[in-house]
């Protein structure tokens, strides 16, 4: 008679041994129509799962997390159901979940075409609304290798093959489909309602380049068609807004083969790098935080003694003088407890905070780079606070409220706050892992933030927080960090003097907000689809005559402008006004000032926006107001 504790607490005794899909049932027919999965005792199972003893069990839908997986792994089979139905002489092999989506790959003698992606799709759909029932059931591992060997599916068979002798292995059926797999899986096959094939690719057996090439077929599934149709938005959202295309568009940077992952900064791109930087140093100076530059290279005794040369020399660049080897520096934290160290430090002049535009290099796989977002040059607005003990929580908390107010002024509304607590292996007593994570915690909760737990997630030297952005068409950006140090500090040496004369080693905070400045245009790049607010544009007004006769009178708009410290730019082409307009709203420039016979007699200029909104003739004094006003406290 097992008693179920559901997870509101309450209780249900059955007389016999019971199944999720039948726990459902009892409390309802919705749910019992919803029901794709159950947690039992926090496993995630079959809904087809027999319960035979006292038990916590929660039932899975689709509004749950661990709901759009399992429609995911499902829609995975769908696919490789509907490829055996159409290509009988092709071979699956794996067909995991990924970020929003799934892909299986296959062997098979021709290439799939784009016509044949959406004849699978088709037949998907087709599987999916005969209303297949998805039955598990358990075979002896010599079994189940007969089993594929039998249907020609070598790679199965392999798979299975490196499973130790004697274990079941656990497969998968709907109509005449079978398929390995852990699971669990949706009940039916009519529970798959949302779902898309996006796109072909090549990818070697197991991940390995020696092996034969497999074809891949990505896909993505959700909950139900409004979700699948908000996605596909996102998706071609992005494909507008996408950095790489942008800065080539708007002239703001370009990497080539010459240079892999090293941004090339045209005049454009620059002065967007140095609107923010100039804004970062303004703030740094205002909390109290002291600016500072560290070397490019630094000999390898140093890396010995901090601890990266044993975990990250393979991706530092190396380089030798005199016979003695120098890492180009893959982070700044070492050199920053070097600045620490001249000179004796009291308790009094903790805490101590140092920041950089620190210029960095690691030697990253030439196949993960992808543009701004992951570089192998790249700068971070890097700052190590020194501290005691009893000043974590207040630093952190003055820390967040300087995140709040960068994400905001950058236009970042949302934030997502993780905690990441102590790991398995680490260094440090308990106690001051207790004290860390719990300054930490109370940082939080006093700001009443709320935050997602991470246990195990923290570096083996101290605990972090991790803060990501939502951008506006919802995906999130991981780039702000605080991070509690207890090894660094000693290992190099760093010391002060406390209020009873004994010599002590500071706490670091490791901090950063923006994290890679490289990363973070390309994140502000998309967000604004290139249409950047006043205060960082390139270019924030551009000067447009009507015909040559008022060049002069542009060109004295211009220098005026200028003067004013404006960002402008005239165009002189002889061009007519209406297509000067479009190219530079094309540009995303904020203001576009037209100028002919009325505005040179009047000493005006007429404006309009970008977004196509005509605001008049205004003086030139009344334009800088109002970009004064747009760019108060930011410039």
């Amino acid at each position: 008679m097992p008693v179920i504790t559901l997870p509101d607490g309450s209780k249900k005794e059955f007389p016999n041994p019971v199944t999720v899909a039948e726990v459902a049932s009892s409390i309802g027919a919705g749910l019992a129509r919803a029901a794709l999965a159950g947690k039992v005792n926090g496993r995630l199972v079959d809904t087809s799962f027999r319960i035979e003893s006292d038990a916590g069990v929660s039932i899975v839908t689709d509004r749950d997390a661990e709901g759009i997986e399992v429609i995911r792994h499902s829609t995975a089979h769908l696919l490789a159901h509907a490829v055996k139905e159409l290509f009988p002489e092709a071979q699956v092999t794996i067909g995991p979940v990924i970020a929003d989506g799934f892909y299986y790959d296959f062997a098979y003698s021709r290439a799939f075409t784009e016509a044949d992606l959406a004849a699978i799709e088709k037949r998907m759909q087709e599987i999916a609304k005969r209303d297949h029932p998805v039955a598990r059931k358990l075979m002896p591992r010599d079994d189940a290798v007969k089993f594929f060997r039998d249907q020609g599916e070598e790679y199965k068979a392999q798979i299975i093959a490196g499973i130790p002798a004697g274990e079941n292995i656990s497969l998968y059926s709907q109509g005449e489909f079978t398929d390995l797999c852990r699971g669990p899986h949706v009940p039916s096959t009519g529970k798959l309602k949302a779902f898309k094939l996006m796109k072909l690719a090549g990818a070697y057996w197991r991940g390995d380049s020696k092996n034969e090439m497999l074809q891949r077929i990505y896909g993505t599934a959700w909950a139900d068609k409004k979700a699948l149709d908000e996605y596909l938005h996102r998706l071609e959202e992005a494909e507008k807004r996408d950095h790489r295309k942008l800065g080539k568009a708007l002239d703001l940077f370009h990497i080539q083969e010459e240079a892999p992952g090293m941004v090339f900064w045209h005049e454009r791109g620059w002065r967007l790098y140095q609107a923010i930087t100039q804004y970062m140093s303004r703030l740094w100076r205002d909390h109290d935080y002291r600016e500072i530059r560290t070397p490019q290279l630094v000999d390898r005794s140093l890396w010995e003694k901090s601890g990266h040369w044993e975990k990250f020399h393979a991706d530092m660049f190396i380089t030798e003088s005199e016979k003695r080897l120098y890492a180009v520096k893959p982070m700044n934290c070492p050199c920053h407890i070097q600045v620490y160290n001249q000179g004796i430090k009291s308790y009094r002049d903790l805490p101590f905070r140092l920041a950089e535009f620190g210029s960095c290099h690691r030697n990253e796989q030439s196949g993960a780079l992808h543009g701004l977002m992951r570089v192998r040059g790249f700068v971070q607005d890097d700052a190590h606070i020194f501290c005691t003990e009893d000043q974590i929580q207040s630093e952190v908390s003055a820390f967040i409220d300087l995140l709040h107010k960068v994400y905001a002024d950058f236009g970042f509304k949302e934030v997502q706050y993780r905690l990441s607590t102590r790991p398995v292996n680490r260094i440090g007593s308990d106690e001051s892992w207790d004290s860390a994570e719990h300054a930490l915690e109370q940082a939080l909760n006093a700001k009443n933030l709320p935050w997602a737990l991470q246990p195990g997630e923290g570096a083996f030297y101290g605990p972090k927080i991790e803060f990501s952005l939502k951008d506006s068409i919802g995906r999130v950006w991981q780039c702000g960090t605080i991070q509690v140090d207890f090894s660094m500090p000693g290992r190099l040496g760093a010391e002060y003097v406390a209020a009873d004369g004994a010599r002590r080693t500071p706490v670091m905070l490791h901090r950063a907000i923006l994290g890679s400045v490289e990363r973070f245009i390309g994140i502000l790049i998309e967000e604004y689809a290139g249409a950047f607010p006043v205060w960082l544009a390139p270019v924030q007004a551009a000067v447009l005559p009507i015909s040559e006769k008022y060049l002069d009178y542009a060109e004295t708009v211009t220098k005026d402008l200028k003067k004013a410290g404006l960002l402008v730019e005239t165009d002189l082409r002889n061009e007519k006004i209406g297509f000067k307009i479009r190219e530079h709203t094309l540009q995303r420039v904020p203001y576009l000032l037209v100028v002919g016979e009325k505005e040179a007699s009047n000493a005006t200029v007429a404006v309009r926006t970008r977004t196509g909104e005509d605001l008049g003739a205004m003086t030139l004094d009344a334009f800088r107001q109002r970009l004064d006003r747009e760019t108060e406290g930011l410039v």
